[in-house]
């Protein structure tokens, strides 16, 4: 069983009742360890007496960390007092000792009487003592991978008084977690190894699908945003808090034989994706997790990244959702790793869904087109039947726009993209339409660029954003893509592509001007129902 820890800073005397709270709310929410950081704490006068009293009356078993400030903590005393303290909490008669203590690799080896002392007060094999706590043995490095990765596992598998070895970095890209996942399966003891900051979410998640023995959370709760950053961000910088561990991403239910899929972007922290498909594969009795996947925008990025997470047998990853700016992206992948590209998305020249059919062979698709056209024909209050004739304008000339363009176009409409970029939008048509002609599609209506001016004139039924303006974590939230001249009444519907906020900024104008609205939530469960079915995870 992989432990579920919540770490919560005590910086001082004052904050013993609340942090003690905490820990008790966070086992309510399904913690099963807390980790009492006591770094500041154990420099305030009385401090043995105050940490006594968090492991006394902690809800359930404890760690207890002073974490020196090489490796990123408070402590700024000399090492042979820290380690006196440590002594003097675990082997006091009569005194609740705690489970375990954190102490750094590196601190032990530097000082051959920290070691001595340190070896006292913990449980193992040539212990003269009756002790009861054990030793977590760590190493961290809040730059990236350390050079001596290595050499501090193997020196944390070689230590006697070692009973559970911890190495953790900060993640410079998803592909940490692989490394992570393959240094477990090299584990001699108990181990936790994790990657630290937004990359590294998938280490933390999927601990106990690689036998880790604890992971952590943070105890923060969405009643208390403000305290629950700052508890993070004292502790490990990409913790989650223990309600989104255990309800978000089905903590319990993790297991070896839990399949993994994606949602992949850049930046991707809004998605709703986690949240969508994770309920559904609860609700469907699938033994699955989505987890949130950032890769930058290059292709070179997703191109290493995405092929070392199918390359890792042990993760068993069998697809994802693609979102911006990596739409493109992942069809140009799967044509060069010679998989199969769904002819509409080959036609459009993006794809929103990579998976695995159940023999392995790799797969893309665009749900986007047919789920944009289910969402405007559902706004405007009309039948696929009646979009033949209806002027369309389409806000922007990415994978999203391609995708809108292409399925109103199949249906008859007459699409008018417009885009910043001019030229980039007569491409994009001229594009859309070569690949009708190769795919030999007859296409009922047309697809055209239009000039930025044009918008205002009027005598288009429906505007719909697929840009990226107005959505939150990304370049213009309070955007608006439509001028303050563009026509707007009660003929005309507006449907914004963003989903995150539901309320853009375009759609309270456009209600403003009394036109129809469609908010990006639609679309996005349409098109999320067609990945769900795609995906194979029995």
């Amino acid at each position: 069983m992989t432990h579920l820890c919540v770490s919560i800073s005590v910086e001082a005397p004052d904050e013993i009742h609340t942090a003690l709270a905490d820990a008790r709310r966070a086992v309510e929410h399904g913690a099963d360890m807390v980790e009492w950081r006591v770094d500041a704490l154990a420099e305030c006068e009385d401090a043995l007496r105050h940490v006594r009293t968090l492991v006394r009356e902690s809800p359930v078993p404890c760690i207890v960390t002073i974490r020196g400030a090489r490796e990123g903590g408070e402590w700024r005393g000399d090492e042979t007092d820290r380690v006196s303290f440590l002594e003097a909490l675990c082997t006091a008669s009569g005194e609740v000792a705690p489970t375990y203590i954190d102490f750094e690799l590196a601190d032990m080896q530097r000082s051959a009487n920290v070691r001595q002392k340190l070896e006292l007060c913990v449980e193992h094999p040539g212990q003269v003592r009756t002790v009861g706590t054990r030793l977590i043995l760590s190493a961290h490095d809040f730059e990236g991978r350390p050079a001596a990765l290595l050499r501090q596992w193997t020196a944390m598998a070689e230590a006697d008084a070692c009973a559970v070895a911890k190495v953790a970095w900060r993640a410079r890209s998803v592909r940490d977690n692989i490394e992570a996942f393959e240094l477990l399966a090299t584990r001699v003891k108990p181990a936790v190894v994790l990657c630290m900051g937004e990359p590294g979410l998938m280490s933390r998640v999927l601990a106990p699908k690689f036998g880790a023995f604890l992971t952590f959370a943070h105890a923060g709760s969405d009643s208390d945003a403000q305290r629950a950053a700052a508890n993070a961000a004292g502790t490990a910088p990409g913790q989650v808090s223990v309600q989104d561990m255990v309800n978000l991403y089905g903590f319990r239910r993790i297991n070896s034989a839990t399949r993994v899929f994606g949602v992949i972007g850049w930046p991707i922290g809004h998605s709703r994706s986690p949240h969508v498909h994770n309920e559904w594969f609860r609700e469907a009795g699938r033994n699955a997790v989505l987890l949130p996947i950032p890769i930058p925008p290059e292709y070179e990025h997703f191109k290493a990244s995405v092929a070392e997470l199918l390359a890792c047998a042990p993760l068993d990853f069998r697809g994802a959702c693609v979102t911006i700016p990596h739409k493109e992206n992942l069809l140009r992948f799967v044509n060069e790793q010679g998989g199969y590209v769904d002819p509409l998305a080959e036609r459009i020249g993006a794809a929103n869904t990579l998976y695995l059919d159940a023999a392995g062979a790799l797969y893309c698709a665009n749900t986007d087109a047919p789920a944009a056209v289910d969402a405007l024909t559902h706004g405007m209050g009309i039948e696929r039947a009646a979009l033949p004739g209806k002027r369309i304008a389409v806000l922007g000339a990415g994978g999203v726009a391609r995708a809108v363009a292409v399925g109103l176009a199949d249906e008859g409409a007459h699409v008018v993209v417009f885009n910043r970029n001019e030229d980039r939008a007569r491409r994009m048509c001229a594009q859309l339409q070569e690949g009708a002609m190769r795919a030999r599609s007859a296409v009922a209506g047309s697809m055209t660029a239009g000039r930025t001016t044009e918008m205002s004139t009027g005598g288009f039924h429906a505007f719909i954003n697929c840009t990226p303006v107005g959505m939150q974590g990304g370049p213009d939230p309070q955007g608006n893509p439509l001028a303050s001249d563009v026509h707007l009444d009660e003929t005309v519907t507006v449907m914004d592509t963003v989903y995150a906020p539901r309320e853009t900024p375009l759609l309270i104008h456009a209600r403003s001007r009394s036109a129809r609205t469609v908010d990006g939530w639609v679309m996005f469960t349409k098109q999320a129902e067609r990945q769900f079915r795609l995906w194979h995870t029995d």
